[in-house]
Formats: C-alpha cells, sequence, structure tokens
C-alpha cells in the first residue's frame, strides 16, 4: 500500500478535495455559531456572564467534537496521497458524516444527542478501522489499529450520554473528548502493544500549516455568512447597516493580524524545530483557541445586529470582547510558536478588552463592538509600523 502515502517529493501544498471537504465545515461553523447565539439570548443567560460560561462550556463540546473530526482528516491528507481514489473515497465519506454532524449540532444536547454521538463515532472507529485493514505491512497500520482501541473506548461514554439527562450526558460526552485528545496526545498507548512514535508534523509540516491557514480562512468566511444573514433577517436601516460595517472591519482586521509575519512562515518554522510534533502540537493548539475566537467574534456581531442600540448585557458584553480577546491569546501562542516570543500589542490588547468590559455593560451593543473594533486595529496598526521598522522575521520555533 506504499502507493497511497504521499510521497515527500511531490508538493505539499492542500488539493482541491480538501478544500471541497472544508465546504461542509463553513455548515458545521455556522451551526456553533448558531447555539452560541441562543446561548446567550436566553434571558437568564443574557443577564448572568457565569450563566453563560456554563452554557457556553456545553456549545464548546459540539465544537471540540467537530474539530477533531476536521484536524485528524488533515492528518489523513498529510500522510496519505490525496489524488489516490482510496484516499479520495476516505475524505469524500468522511465529509458525508460531517453534514450529519453538522445537522445534528441543533438540538444535539436535546433531541439529536444519538445521531450527534453516533455520527461521530461512526465517522472515528469507521475511518481508523478501513485504514488499519487496508495497511498491511506498513507501520501505519499498528499506528491505525492503537487509535481503534481508544475510539473503541470512547464510544462507550459517548453513545452512553446521548440516552443520559443533561448533567450526565456533557459528563460523559467530556469523557469522551478527554479520551479522544488525550490518546492522541500520548500516541494512543495500550498495554502490552506500546505506543505510536508517529506525529505527523514530523513529515508534513508545510501541508499542515496550511490546511490550518485554510481553516481560518473558512472561519472568518462563516462571520461573514453569519452578519450578512443576520442583517436580512430585520429592517435594513441605518444603525443595523453601521453593525454590519463594524462586523466586516473586525473580520478585516482579524485575517490583517492573523497573516501578519508569522502566519506566513509556519510552515518553516515547524521545519526548523529539533521537535517539530511539539511545534506542530502548539501550532494545532493555538489554532483552537484563534477559531473558537472568531466564533465567539461571529456570535457577538449577530447579537450586535439582533438589537444595535438597546443595553448590552453582561453576557453579550462577553461575547463581544472575549471573542477579540480569545482570538488574540492564540495568535499570541502561534507567535511564539513561529518566533519564540511574543510582541507586546497582543497581551496588551487583552488586557485592554478585559479592562473595558465592566464600564461596557448597559452601553448599547453597537459602541461595545466599535470600542472591540478600535482595540483590534490598535494591535494591527502597531504590526505595520513595527513591518516598516524592520525586515521579515525568520522563523526561529521553541525548542
Amino acid at each position: 500500500m506504499a502507493n497511497l502515502l504521499r510521497r515527500r517529493e511531490s508538493p505539499q501544498r492542500p488539493t482541491f478535495l480538501e478544500l471541497f471537504f472544508d465546504l461542509v465545515f463553513v455548515f458545521a461553523l455556522t451551526r456553533i455559531v448558531h447555539e452560541l447565539v441562543l446561548d446567550y439570548t436566553r434571558g437568564h443567560v443574557a443577564e448572568r456572564l457565569t450563566t453563560s460560561l456554563a452554557e457556553n462550556g456545553e456549545t464548546l463540546l459540539l465544537f471540540l467534537a467537530v474539530w477533531w473530526i476536521w484536524t485528524q482528516t488533515a492528518w489523513v491528507t498529510s500522510r496519505f496521497d490525496p489524488f489516490q481514489p482510496t484516499i479520495q473515497f476516505v475524505v469524500i465519506t468522511t465529509m458525508y458524516g460531517s453534514l450529519f454532524l453538522a445537522v445534528a449540532i441543533s438540538g444535539a444536547l436535546a433531541e439529536t444527542g444519538l445521531l450527534f454521538a453516533s455520527t461521530y463515532v461512526a465517522i472515528q472507529v469507521g475511518r481508523t478501522l478501513f485504514f488499519g485493514l487496508i495497511l498491511r505491512g506498513h507501520n501505519l497500520r499498528r499506528v491505525n489499529m492503537l487509535a481503534l482501541v481508544w475510539f473503541g473506548a470512547s464510544a462507550v461514554p459517548w453513545l452512553t450520554g446521548a440516552f443520559a439527562p443533561e448533567v450526565t450526558r456533557n459528563s460523559l460526552w467530556t469523557l469522551a473528548l478527554a479520551i479522544d485528545y488525550l490518546g492522541a496526545r500520548f500516541g494512543w498507548p495500550v498495554p502490552g502493544l506500546g505506543r505510536a512514535q508517529v506525529s505527523p508534523w514530523a513529515g508534513a509540516g508545510e501541508h499542515l500549516a496550511e490546511r490550518y491557514w485554510q481553516l481560518v480562512i473558512v472561519a472568518l468566511g462563516e462571520t461573514i455568512l453569519t452578519s450578512g444573514s443576520s442583517l436580512l433577517r430585520g429592517p435594513i436601516v441605518a444603525d443595523r447597516t453601521l453593525a454590519l460595517t463594524v462586523s466586516f472591519l473586525a473580520t478585516v482586521l482579524l485575517w490583517r493580524i492573523y497573516f501578519y509575519r508569522a502566519g506566513q512562515i509556519l510552515g518553516e518554522a515547524i521545519a526548523a524545530s529539533t521537535d517539530p510534533g511539539r511545534v506542530g502540537r502548539l501550532a494545532e493548539f493555538s489554532h483552537l483557541l484563534m477559531v473558537s475566537g472568531i466564533l465567539a467574534t461571529s456570535a457577538g456581531s449577530e447579537l450586535t445586529l439582533v438589537d444595535p442600540t438597546g443595553d448590552a448585557k453582561p453576557a453579550w458584553v462577553g461575547a463581544i470582547l472575549g471573542g477579540p480577546a480569545l482570538f488574540l491569546a492564540g495568535r499570541s501562542v502561534f507567535e511564539y510558536v513561529a518566533f519564540a516570543r511574543v510582541s507586546r500589542p497582543r497581551p496588551i490588547g487583552i488586557l485592554v478588552l478585559a479592562a473595558m468590559a465592566p464600564v461596557m455593560v448597559g452601553l448599547p451593543p453597537l459602541e461595545v463592538a466599535a470600542a472591540a473594533v478600535a482595540v483590534l486595529l490598535g494591535v494591527a496598526a502597531s504590526d505595520t509600523i513595527r513591518a516598516h521598522g524592520r525586515p521579515l522575521e525568520q522563523a526561529s520555533p521553541p525548542r
């Protein structure tokens, strides 16, 4: 089965198949944002930030499951040749399953819980078993068989939780996600069989870096889709049009901040590292934070479009300012991956957003959103000034 593997000398750029695969995740991320907005607009939640965080934690479970499906598919196309019909079959069937997963997000914590859990388990167990069967005589077969043990173990709390009451279900699904994430983190160790030593980042850092860039673009595209659709769900008047403009500016600034310097050389930084697996895991974590921040920002934009001139409730302020703060936190980790340091504008921006939050409660959501844009503009402007002051830095990843 060596012909299924991606050759090292072949181009590492993502293929059209992978871009096609990402289309279903535009829909999936839109459903996640929809759930976030519902969390923020429930009466008792909107008045209390602590309750909102608990509600968001439930939506976070769904997002982490979706994220893990996407991440593992990116690993598949980094190890295997996506031009091979067998690999195309795997990617497209995963895409089909992911469509049902996205459909099940709305109501996954209630009536569609079984559909969500069973689809997730079917994707993970089915795909891993498929590779375990076809990769005879290759060391990646052992990796998949070890992973299959862990996915089989996590299937129990996934499926059991689908039938359980809310509190029990959340606990079981949290356990299931912990099994999935920790298994991959430690190489899917199995007593008597050892663990996998293969890191997808070691040989395909450039490809995986570009896949994460593309996922960020997908998340930013979801923000534009959500804000534009929100405007159409009400009268197109001056204040709502201004709210859409502010949302668009926030999206542009998030894009600008993301791709400034470090976004251009992530693959180079991973290749230059003595431990590409560790640097790659940091890159994954940074993108998880950034995409989460983009989705929270998207939810904040929709809340602003719902009632731009009303009174911003504590939970709404948490979304509108917290989204950009979470993005900047992820971007700080991302910069550390590339340069082994973090420039001051990013943590300063986080502190300013946090300091503004208490005084923003009760103000019009449009003003809160404009304040968030002002902070992002300050970070982006600082980047531009620094860019003119010195040449493009070389990658210097953490050792």
